[in-house]
């Protein structure tokens, strides 16, 4: 094995190649931006540590930097989530992996730790994992980052709360934030691999059972959307009277989780906050409740309050954990409370991460093009770029839509018309 990785094992490449290649032929927009990066070799010379979920969509996303002269440093951002076949394709094409599935948290720490001791100048970040371990545990390598990308509503949080507190040293592009990202990463996106996740792991009907999402961000938008239209009866908690408000006039129920909990069926907590679901709502659940997570972080359910209290467990299924309570009641958490469309599915479809991965690569570029000019620690994507995807997709769906005329504009920009 190479000296600069670390995986579990190198002879399953051929079948992370196949899922790397399936996903390559249903993302039109990175096929069109790696030719353009590997005549213009934009990124030659320049070192990018990535933490992203490591599997197939995100394998494609490192070959298309790497055609771009990008020395790749690839980790993966959550235990359950990385598929050995896939780190062993990138390993055998050349890059540097540090990951394995199931790693524990020493392991993890380790992981991270390789690509940051690589020196990178570019960090992409999907929770803000790398970021914070530069800051903390490597502050002798932050003068050579130029900048980075964040993934994630949970890792933008992370990086606003660092930037209030001028503790952020370098460029951080928000992409979770782009148009082209969280209109339809997270919501088309998150709202049809949880159920994904859910479906497969349970082997359980959806239709007619009470469904409660926690949180009404675009992500829980789209979980409450796709639950409706599998027959659920849908329950929408939330903190924000506005969202609360969204919710009711979608046609969903609003109420607090604690409530909720004497009548929920599923529970799919999508908040990036923790303790969501507690021993509260735990101790009045009905028998066979099923919890899962889709916000970023395992501390959403607390599922180490849940193993204290119960007074016996089992492993009901392949990635569900029971827990049988005093009153005898049975609760089941799917993938440990993890990220359940990445932890017990393959994620996003490879058509909507096309999109997001296309705006990871293009605000990489801004940031290499813009070496020492950006004086702002948090940057929104640049509007060209979010309109640049959007246009490469409507073309690769084969559309056209309509452009303003020379009047038409002078009318929409003159306060006299």
């Amino acid at each position: 094995m190479k000296m600069n990785s670390e995986i579990r094992d190198p002879g399953l490449w051929e079948s992370g190649e196949t899922k790397i290649q399936w996903v390559k032929s249903n993302m039109p927009l990175l096929r069109g931006i790696e030719e353009e990066f590997a005549a213009e070799k934009p990124f030659k010379g320049v070192k990018i540590a990535l933490s992203v979920h490591l599997e197939a969509k995100t394998a494609y996303l490192c070959r298309v930097l790497a055609a771009g002269g990008a020395e790749m440093y690839i980790t993966g951002s959550n235990p359950l989530s990385t598929q050995d076949d896939v780190a062993a394709a990138l390993f055998h094409g050349g890059l540097n992996v540090f990951a394995w599935y199931n790693a524990t948290a020493e392991e993890y720490h380790r992981h991270t730790s390789r690509v940051i001791e690589a020196g990178p100048n570019i960090i992409i970040d999907d929770g803000g994992d790398l970021v914070n371990l530069i800051h903390n545990e490597y502050p002798e390598k932050i003068a050579d980052v130029i900048g980075g990308c964040e993934e994630t509503t949970t890792g933008i949080i992370r990086l606003i709360a660092m930037a209030k507190e001028n503790k952020l040293k370098f460029p951080m592009v928000l992409v979770n934030n782009a148009d082209c990202k969280h209109l339809f990463d997270n919501r088309y996106g998150t709202g049809q691999s949880v159920w994904d996740g859910i479906n497969r792991t349970t082997n359980l009907i959806v239709a007619g059972k009470n469904v409660v999402v926690a949180g009404y961000g675009w992500c829980g938008k789209g979980v409450a959307m796709r639950a409706k239209g599998l027959g659920a009866k849908v329950i929408v908690t939330e903190i924000d009277p506005i969202k609360a408000m969204e919710a009711v006039m979608d046609g969903f129920r609003v109420m607090k989780m604690t409530e909720a909990a004497k009548i929920g069926d599923f529970f799919i907590t999508v908040t990036g906050c923790r303790d969501v679901v507690t021993e509260e709502s735990f101790r009045v659940m009905k028998d066979g409740a099923i919890c899962c997570n889709a916000g970023h972080f395992d501390v959403e359910v607390d599922v180490a309050t849940l193993k204290k209290i119960a007074v016996e467990t089992k492993t009901a299924r392949n990635n569900i954990q029971g827990y049988r309570l005093e009153n005898g009641n049975w609760i089941y958490v799917i993938a440990e409370g993890r990220l359940v469309n990445l932890a017990a599915g393959d994620g996003h479809p490879a058509e909507i991460m096309d999109m997001s991965f296309a705006i990871q690569a293009l605000s990489a570029l801004h940031l290499v093009k813009n070496k020492g000019k950006l004086t702002e620690k948090i940057i929104e994507v640049p509007k060209y770029i979010d309109r640049q995807v959007a246009e490469r997709k409507i073309q690769a769906w084969g559309m056209e839509i309509d452009k303003l005329t020379d009047v038409q504009e002078k009318y929409l920009n003159s306060w006299q018309s």
